[in-house]
């Protein structure tokens, strides 16, 4: 059984930083997984905020440019999702997908940014 889960959220103030984990387990082999972090605000739709594909490449949400980064560790079978100079927009469930021929979702963790 795969599971994805996700760690790191909290409450922090606008200008603040956090760092979001996905880890995989099971029988998943997490290198050619293209990995996604999504968020959810409340009475919001669940967006892609950044992807990475196996070879790294990596893509963002046009409102996360330049603030967030996305990462991978192959090794560790985790993604991360440096989040920078955050602000009350970015307050949403945040959750990891990994996707292949199949497609996995963690539980989700919960960012909130106070202003």
């Amino acid at each position: 059984q795969v599971r994805l889960v996700e760690s790191g959220g909290g409450l922090v103030q606008a200008g603040g930083s956090l760092r979001l984990s996905c880890a995989a387990s099971g029988s998943i082999t997490f290198n050619i997984y293209i990995v996604g972090w999504y968020r959810q605000a409340p009475g919001k739709q669940r967006e892609l905020v950044a992807a990475i594909t196996s070879g790294g490449s990596t893509n963002y949400a046009d409102s996360v440019k330049g603030r967030f980064t996305i990462s991978r560790d192959n090794a560790k079978s985790t993604v991360y999702l440096q989040m920078n100079s955050l602000n009350s927009e970015d307050t949403a469930v945040y959750y990891c997908n990994a996707a292949w021929s199949v497609s996995y979702w963690g539980q989700g963790t919960q960012v909130t940014v106070s202003s």
